[in-house]
């Protein structure tokens, strides 16, 4: 490698490398542009679409639905997320600051909730405490008490909806919770414990102002999960935004009342993305330098207090992922499961392609959009990932709405130049394959594989680029040549999260799917709407067994 370098005039080396730099920068900031409007897609056509139809079709949605789905969706919003804060934040410090039997297990186990699709966990739950449900049935059989008689909490409700919710999603708080009481100094707190606050007033006072904007960030992203939620709302019956759009666009045909709900959705998430961006400022860490396992537990507990503790980490487990997985396992023993099983390889293909395809997709973007930034520290680079990864806050539903206006005009004029130019006798092109599904799907999860890429990509040295790029290397060829050999294990992982999330996405397939298509979410989504649970109890338990492998590697990463 010297000797070839010595061998180039220092002038003209630095010219050629400029003019390369420049090169390359144009192509990385036009690929990353083209990315940014293809994700932001969705969103334009739902702010450009909505207007129309005039001040009638929003009257008429004000005197009818709206003010109902506003409110169910900001109260479902607030119970689901409030259980989800106490329990996420509690457990978490009591993991962190205390010592009990079964702490390290628990610690591991309270993330495994977040396995557990909501939709599943609702239909479950909606099985065991329905009012022939083995729960009301045991319940009726010990005290003789018949129909009527008795008062039992409503499941199908906007409180059992929000329950559901809560208990599968604390996790998102838990994790952000743990690592900042963790990365606390406990000097702190010991000196607000010797000048005489009691445990609670030094938590309340100490502990949880400093950890207050990881608990805010982890919030918001159980509150964005809640706003995306199709399959609770629609099973519980609880009419939300996403439930409307459905319901308008898929049951009454009218794309202006689905539009307009979409364009007021949207704002709701507007505001939790400047919640959740909010949040990242702030965050300090004013780690000790002592190790989680080598520092004493900042609170001693007694027997009792122990037990307590124990059962307080526990419980939650226990209703969010022991309960829901332990059902679906009994049921997938019966006989009517195992029969119903005979054609799962069709519903499995088919969440195989789909992820597949997904996956794919979102690499290549991801790559693309991480080499850029790697490249260039451009304002448009910058803002351009900013939208390409809004993704993940964008409900599918309010994505398969937004999709759907500008697809249909170009597939249109697409179908109709294949029918005059060569003589095309099908259907629409696009819309009738998986090809608008797998583009919504795409843009969902392309923070999730971003991220992973991105972060892999920091680890590498620059000194690779450069040394490479002064032998003539192409960008294109250090991509594939250098980076990607070194960026396996993080495309692995993107691509295996992107893959099971997926499979396990509900409203966006749902509506977007062709006919043809049907998934192992769609499958058991169909067939549990039918109360027809002991059939799709293996569907769910494959997508319940596939979620375990995001939540283990985030677990893992967490504690790192």
């Amino acid at each position: 490698m010297v000797s070839r370098l010595s061998q180039i005039d220092a002038p003209e080396a630095s010219a050629a490398a400029i003019s390369a730099r420049r090169f390359s920068l144009d192509g990385w900031l036009v690929s990353a542009v083209i990315i940014a409007a293809l994700a932001g897609l969705p969103i334009a056509a739902i702010l450009i679409s909505a207007p129309s139809g005039g001040m009638e079709a929003i009257a008429h949605l004000a005197s009818t639905v709206l003010a109902r789905y506003t409110v169910n969706t900001a109260l479902l919003m607030v119970l689901a997320g409030g259980l989800a804060a106490v329990v996420g934040t509690g457990c978490a410090w009591l993991i962190t600051a205390t010592d009990f039997p079964g702490r390290r297990l628990l610690a591991w186990a309270l993330v495994l909730p977040l396995a557990v699709p909501a939709y599943i966990a609702a239909y479950i739950y909606a099985d065991l405490f329905d009012f022939v449900g083995p729960v009301q049935s045991g319940y009726r059989a010990l005290f003789g008490w018949n129909a009527g008689e008795y008062w039992f909490p409503q499941i199908r409700s906007l409180g059992g909806g929000a329950f559901v919710l809560g208990i599968v999603l604390y996790p998102y708080v838990y994790l952000l919770a743990r690592a900042a009481f963790a990365a606390q100094s406990h000097t702190q707190f010991k000196a607000a414990r010797s000048l005489g606050a009691s445990p609670r007033s030094a938590f309340t006072r100490v502990a949880l102002p400093a950890a207050r904007p990881a608990i805010a960030g982890g919030l918001a992203l159980v509150l964005m999960e809640t706003l995306a939620d199709f399959g609770v709302a629609q099973y519980f019956a609880i009419p939300t935004f996403s439930t409307g759009i459905f319901r308008s666009w898929l049951a009454m045909g009218d794309k202006q009342a689905a539009l307009k709900l979409a364009a007021m959705m949207l704002v709701f998430v507007i505001v939790l993305i400047t919640l959740e961006a909010s949040t990242r400022k702030g965050r300090s860490d004013s780690r000790d330098g002592l190790s989680a396992a080598t520092r004493e537990p900042l609170i001693a507990l007694s027997p009792r207090g122990k037990a307590l503790a124990a059962m307080a980490c526990a419980l939650p487990v226990l209703l969010g992922f022991v309960v829901p997985a332990a059902h679906l396992a009994w049921l997938a023993m019966s006989d009517a499961a195992i029969g119903a099983a005979g054609n799962l390889w069709t519903y499995v293909s088919g969440s195989l392609q789909l992820g597949l395809a997904a996956s794919v997709t979102c690499l290549i973007a991801a790559l693309l959009l991480a080499f850029a930034k790697s490249r260039s520290d451009s304002r448009w680079v910058r803002g351009s990932i900013r939208v390409a990864t809004l993704g993940y806050a964008l409900p599918g539903a309010l994505l398969a709405v937004g999709l759907l206006a500008p697809i249909g005009l170009v597939d249109g004029g697409l179908t109709r130049f294949a029918r005059d130019t060569f003589g095309y006798s099908g259907g629409l092109i696009l819309t009738s394959t998986s090809v608008v599904l797998i583009y919504a799907l795409s843009v969902r999860f392309m923070t999730v594989a971003y991220n992973s890429v991105d972060g892999g990509l920091s680890k590498i040295p620059a000194q690779l680029d450069w040394a490479a790029r002064s032998l003539g290397a192409s960008p294109a060829r250090v991509l594939m040549q250098i980076y990607a050999p070194l960026l396996r294990p993080s495309l692995l992982a993107a691509a295996a999260l992107v893959f099971i999330d997926t499979v396990r996405e509900l409203p966006a397939t749902l509506i977007l799917r062709p006919f043809n298509l049907e998934t192992l979410a769609t499958r058991t989504y169909r067939l549990a709407s039918d109360e027809r649970l002991t059939e799709a109890s293996i569907p769910a338990l494959i997508l319940l067994a596939a979620g375990l492998l995001p939540v283990l590697l985030l677990n893992r990463l967490n504690t790192r």
